[in-house]
C-alpha cells in the first residue's frame, strides 16, 4: 500500500505549518526592510530628521524578527530533521533573514548620517540621486522576495544582474562627490557623509543579490558560481563601508 503512514503525515503537516510560519515572518521582515530603505532615502532628500530617527528606531523591530526567525528555524531543524529540499528551505530562510538584517542596518546608518547632514548646506541634487539609487535597490528587494515566494529562479537571476546598475549609480555619485570636494573644500565633510550613504546603498544591493542567489539555490540546489557583472570600479570601492 502506497502513501504515508498517519504518523508520517502528521509530521509532514507539522513541518509545513512550521515552515509557513517562518516564511510569513520572512515576508513581514522583508516588508519592514523595504520601508526602511524608502524612508531612509526620503528623509535624506527631504531633510526630514524626524523620519530619519524613526528609521533608526524601527531597526530594533527588524533585528527582533531576525532573532525570532533564527530561533524558529533552529527549532525546526532540531525537531523535524528535514532532508533534501526541505533542508534547503530552512537554511535559505536563515541566510535570507541575515541579509535582510544587514540591509536594515545600512538603512539605519543612512538615518544616522541624515541627522548630521540636515545641519549642513545641501550638495547639489545628491539627495534625489541617492533616493533613485535606493529606489532601484528597494525594487530589487521586492522582486527577490517575490521570487522566493514563487520559487522563480528566472526572476531571481534578473535581480542578480540588476545589481550592476546600482554599482554604476554608485560610481557616478562617487565622481560627483569628488568633483564637489575639489571645487570647494567646504563641501568635503558633507560629501564624505554622502559618500558613506551611497556606499551603504551599494552594499544593500549586494545583500539583495545574495538573497536572489539563495532563491536560485533553493530552486536548483546549486549556488550560482558564475561571476556576476560588477560596476563598482572606483579606486576607493571599499572606502566608507560601515560594518
Amino acid at each position: 500500500m502506497e502513501g504515508k503512514l498517519p504518523s508520517e503525515q502528521h509530521i509532514v503537516s507539522a513541518f509545513d505549518r512550521d515552515l509557513e510560519g517562518i516564511q510569513a515572518q520572512i515576508m513581514k521582515m522583508g516588508g519592514l526592510v523595504e520601508a526602511a530603505i524608502l524612508d531612509a532615502s526620503t528623509s535624506l532628500e527631504t531633510r526630514d530628521e524626524e523620519l530619519a530617527e524613526q528609521v533608526r528606531k524601527n531597526d530594533k523591530i527588524i533585528d527582533a524578527l531576525e532573532e525570532r526567525i533564527n530561533e524558529e528555524a533552529a527549532r525546526v531543524l532540531a525537531l523535524r530533521s528535514p532532508t533534501a529540499t526541505d533542508l534547503r528551505t530552512v537554511l535559505s530562510v536563515m541566510k535570507i533573514s541575515a541579509n535582510l538584517e544587514r540591509i536594515g542596518d545600512y538603512a539605519k546608518n543612512m538615518g544616522k548620517r541624515t541627522s548630521v547632514l540636515v545641519q549642513m548646506p545641501a550638495i547639489g541634487s545628491s539627495g534625489g540621486a541617492l533616493r533613485r539609487m535606493a529606489k532601484a535597490v528597494e525594487e530589487m528587494l521586492k522582486d527577490a522576495l517575490d521570487a522566493y515566494i514563487q520559487r522563480d529562479a528566472e526572476l531571481a537571476q534578473d535581480v542578480r544582474l540588476r545589481d550592476h546598475d546600482v554599482d554604476q549609480m554608485y560610481n557616478a555619485l562617487f565622481r560627483e562627490f569628488l568633483t564637489h570636494m575639489m571645487e570647494d573644500p567646504r563641501n568635503i565633510t558633507a560629501c564624505m557623509h554622502l559618500h558613506f550613504i551611497a556606499k551603504n546603498i551599494e552594499r544593500m544591493g549586494d545583500h539583495v543579490t545574495s538573497i536572489a542567489e539563495q532563491v536560485i539555490y533553493l530552486v536548483s540546489g546549486v549556488v550560482p558560481d558564475d561571476a556576476r557583472p560588477k560596476g563598482d570600479e572606483t579606486p576607493y570601492s571599499n572606502f566608507g563601508e560601515e560594518q
